[in-house]
């Protein structure tokens, strides 16, 4: 298991309750993926530097995980795929 930090940028439109649905929608697949999660905070929106499908604000979550090194390409996959991501980030920590 290795620790890694994963951000995501969520829909500005998603109200509160659909954004902490997907927030444990993320949590499920880390922990359905034999990780854990050790810190999740919801950042709030935020406006971006540059456009990004037409939106030019976003709603931030950072996740502090650990998981198999294996299982990383599977969550990006997972992220990709899910509409109400417009970004995200997976980076290991040392």
């Amino acid at each position: 298991m290795r620790n890694y930090e994963v951000v995501f940028i969520a829909h500005p439109e998603l109200d509160e309750q659909a954004l902490a649905a997907l927030v444990e929608k993320v949590k499920g697949w880390i922990t359905a993926g034999n990780g854990a999660i050790e810190k999740a905070e919801v950042w709030g929106k935020r406006r971006m530097a540059y456009h990004i499908r037409k939106q030019r604000e976003g709603q931030y979550v950072y996740l502090l995980v650990s998981m198999a090194p294996t299982f990383v390409q599977e969550l990006e996959r997972s992220m990709r795929l899910t509409e109400s991501v417009m970004r995200f980030l997976v980076t290991a920590r040392s």
